[in-house]
């Protein structure tokens, strides 16, 4: 377990004993979220995004419900929030600014680096918290450039097992135990360790490729997926080339999202319409986008990794182009 840990900090350039072991991304939100609670006595406002996932957003609902402020930075259209609402939204009762590195379902990059010189110089009792769980292990990740105070991380999406995660807190940061008990992982959260997923988060690490040879593999594939989804008349592109090329988000006009599903699962074809979490309910991310109900409805986010293959791409494209001839419109 101490390897994993050495690796974890070594992979975003922090300190092993500011590691801490959580059973998945969720739940390292939920604990730096959650340390405001120990912290009311020096503010009462949050600061985060309308395009958090929802493990952030539903705990923002929570502490809000407690008495907490929260301020809620909508996104422009292409997915990236504004600093100058940051900006304008800092005080000096502000406790914490949560903004996620990169989006779960267009894949937009936030600027977090200068976020957080913003909120270090107008709020000066606030910590920043950033979930990277769609960015760690896709691009290189660097906690002493960005700044963060935490970072949260999952090791399911590169490639490791389901029930593990981590919590990076800087040792600058100061809040209170999560879970208490035996005082595991520091006491800041107690409970047996699961150590053989925690050894499985440390070969999925290892498994990992040069991120900066990787990137611009993806890039080559997110292009081509882009190029023949536009020349073919396919769908339309909701994300933006600035963002993260792991992810693709279209929309098959006037076709409903669940029935392509449907259709593409039939060929052994899997994307989704929307994160995993949405259950269903339409994407509140391309709704504070800005986009119409139609792009909505009709929406597809296709994953890459570092497997996916021009063939793959040609097989997507291929399958919707027979779905579009098969299925009626609405």
């Amino acid at each position: 377990m101490s390897l994993t840990r050495k690796t974890v900090a070594k992979t975003i350039y922090a300190k092993e004993s500011e590691i801490i072991f959580t059973s998945c991304g969720t739940e390292a939100n939920n604990m730096a979220l959650m340390s405001v609670l120990h912290r009311k006595n020096r503010g009462n406002r949050i600061i985060t995004t309308t395009i958090e996932h929802p493990s952030v957003l539903e705990t923002a609902k929570r502490l809000e419900a407690m008495g907490f402020e929260v301020i809620y930075l909508k996104p422009d259209k292409s997915g990236v929030v504004s600093l100058t609402d940051l900006e304008n939204a800092l005080n000096d009762k502000t406790l914490l600014v949560s903004i996620m590195l990169v989006n779960n379902e267009i894949g937009s990059i936030q600027p977090i680096a200068d976020a957080v010189r913003l909120t270090k110089a107008k709020a000066h009792n606030a910590y920043f918290h950033c979930d990277a769980v769609q960015a760690f292990g896709k691009m290189p990740i660097n906690v002493q450039k960005l700044g963060v105070d935490m970072l949260t991380a999952s090791a399911h999406k590169i490639h490791g097992p389901k029930g593990v995660g981590f919590l990076y807190k800087s040792q600058k940061c100061h809040i209170a135990p999560f879970i208490t008990g035996g005082g595991q992982e520091s006491g800041m959260r107690s409970g047996t360790e699961a150590v053989p997923l925690i050894a499985g988060l440390l070969g999925a690490i290892e498994d990992l490729p040069n991120l900066e040879t990787t990137l611009l593999k993806m890039r080559e594939v997110y292009n081509y997926a882009k190029q023949r989804l536009i020349e073919n008349d396919i769908a339309v592109i909701n994300s933006f080339d600035e963002g993260l090329p792991y992810i693709l988000n279209i929309s098959v006009l006037g076709y409903k999202s669940e029935t392509l599903l449907h259709f593409l699962e039939n060929k052994q074809i899997f994307v989704s319409s929307g994160s995993a979490c949405a259950k269903g309910n339409q994407s509140y991310v391309l709704k504070e986008m800005g986009l119409s109900d139609k792009h909505i409805d009709s929406m597809l986010r296709i994953s890459f990794c570092m497997d996916t293959t021009m063939d793959d791409i040609n097989a997507l494209c291929d399958a919707l182009t027979t779905a579009k001839s098969q299925i009626r419109k609405v």
